[in-house]
């Protein structure tokens, strides 16, 4: 059974920075892609980021952008989002998925997931 766990969210004022993780088992993590998708009160869950098999190819909502940095150790199974300088806009839940494909490209569309971890709280403070 696969299995994601995300941890690092919290609560930081507007300007700061907070580093989320996601841990993978039950899959081979290092030939998936993986995405970090997001859900603020009321709003639907929309895509912040992602990254492809190998690491090669990363995309980003236009809205994160130059501010939120996703990486990956395959030796560790993790995916990372490195989120700087966050804005009261960005508080919402943050999810962390892994690609149904084999060899994936990143992708932002939330149907090329298959499974989901259970969230991570990030709240800016303004």
């Amino acid at each position: 059974q696969v299995h994601l766990v995300e941890s690092g969210g919290g609560l930081v004022q507007a300007g700061g920075s907070l580093r989320l993780s996601c841990a993978v088992s039950g899959r081979t993590f290092s030939t998936h892609a993986m995405g970090w998708f997001r859900q603020a009160p009321e709003k639907e869950r929309e895509f912040v980021a992602a990254i492809g098999w190998n690491g090669g190819t990363t995309g980003y909502a236009d809205s994160v952008k130059g501010r939120f940095t996703i990486s990956r150790d395959n030796a560790k199974s993790t995916v990372y989002l490195q989120m700087n300088s966050l804005k009261p806009e960005d508080t919402a839940i943050y999810y962390c998925a892994i690609d149904r494909n084999y060899a994936s490209n990143w992708n932002s569309q939330p149907t090329m997931y298959d499974y989901w971890g259970q969230g991570t709280q990030v709240t800016v403070s303004s």
